[in-house]
């Protein structure tokens, strides 16, 4: 974790366990956030129905392909 002063977190309105988004210059070695917004944020419920959807995809790729072709 790390810790942001009350000050910014005040101005971003946000607030301890609110979520944000990282991004990483490499090349100036500069870390950025802001506020995660609704879309961005993926429920658990959500997050495993990508994986099983993934999984199957992964499972059934060459009978659904033969499928897209007919």
């Amino acid at each position: 974790g790390i810790t942001i002063p009350k000050k910014i977190l005040e101005s971003l309105d946000l607030k301890v366990g609110d979520q944000v988004v990282l991004d990483v210059d490499q090349k100036n070695k500069i870390i950025s956030f802001s506020p995660q917004t609704q879309a961005e944020i993926i429920s658990e419920e959500d997050r495993k129905i990508a994986r099983l959807t993934l999984d199957f995809i992964n499972r059934y790729r060459s009978d659904i392909e033969s499928l897209a072709h007919k």
